[in-house]
């Protein structure tokens, strides 16, 4: 499976990190080790992994000696080591002064991503909300921004949703509980029309929808939204972020959290109601508003 996939600068040094550690692994190394051979400091070689620095060609072409790499991975990485170095500012940039540096990754993993697995225990998923939703729960999470402000990271919300209808789309599987549909978010005009856009955007190929009612019990009283990225064909997970009380969104990348997420996700999965059932979930409640 190749390596690259299309996406931001951040992206691509997170991914060529990755790929370094692994091939380090590989070999039985240490940081001191490589850092040795590159006659640098072993956190140089821990913030390339990390994908906080930008890879010289120096460096990159001294590793790939250094790993043995074939011609074809030489390709793959040489790829991701260039496109990690570009300057050209991705579409959120515009956005700045209203988004976090955690939130800026978000965003990187969520535009290379190929796969996306997303948990909410309360609210919409912000792929999946309508402006006047978005409006609303923006508002109040984020009390000390001024309107437009506001307004910014609500724009923000709207131009990610894109990803689910470009020619090649985000594949989106979501579970959510049933008090995320039943929790009066704005006022019923705008409830009423968020369930209306989940039906609608549930109906879309590339996207699983999936609803855990209350009469799952324990099997739902999970706290916490999370979210996991794939950025490959296949199902694995390459990175997850948490949800924290503050709105802050946190990374992971080390590979137990990514199983114990992946494998909570399948679980929360297994326990909600099938695709059409929860469709059917969504219109019992939206007639309850009527």
């Amino acid at each position: 499976m190749s390596v690259v996939q299309s996406g931001s600068p951040l992206s691509a040094r997170r991914k060529l990190g990755q790929e370094l550690r692994l091939l380090r692994d590989r070999v039985g190394m240490t940081t001191e080790d490589v850092g040795a051979h590159l006659n640098c400091h072993n956190s140089k070689i821990s913030r390339l992994e990390l994908g906080k620095r930008t890879c010289t060609e120096r460096d990159f072409e001294a590793l790939m000696d250094l790993f043995e790499v074939d011609r074809e991975k030489y390709g793959e990485l040489r790829e991701l080591m260039v496109r990690g170095r570009q300057r050209v500012p991705p579409w959120w940039h515009a956005y700045n002064d209203v988004i976090s540096a955690n939130y800026a990754e978000f965003l990187a993993y969520e535009s290379e991503a190929a796969n996306c697995f997303e948990y909410q225990p309360i609210l919409v998923p912000g792929l999946l909300q309508t402006a006047e939703y978005a409006q609303a729960v923006t508002g109040v999470s984020f009390t000390a921004l001024g309107p437009d402000q506001v307004e910014g990271l609500v724009e923000v919300r709207m131009q990610r949703q894109v990803r689910l209808r470009e020619d090649i789309p985000l594949r989106l599987q979501v579970v959510v509980t049933e008090a995320a549909l039943r929790f009066n978010v704005g006022g019923d005009h705008v409830m009423r029309t968020q369930l209306r856009r989940l039906k609608e955007v549930a109906a879309l190929d590339n996207v699983t929808f999936r609803v855990l009612p209350f009469s799952a019990g324990e099997k739902a009283a999970t706290t916490g939204a999370f979210t996991l990225f794939s950025s490959g064909k296949d199902a694995d997970v390459d990175a997850a972020f948490t949800e924290s009380a503050d709105n802050t969104t946190n990374f992971r990348d080390d590979r137990l959290a990514l199983r114990q997420l992946s494998r909570l996700f399948r679980n929360l999965s297994s326990a909600a109601l099938a695709e059409e059932a929860s469709i059917e979930w969504v219109d019992r409640i939206e007639k309850e508003r009527d």
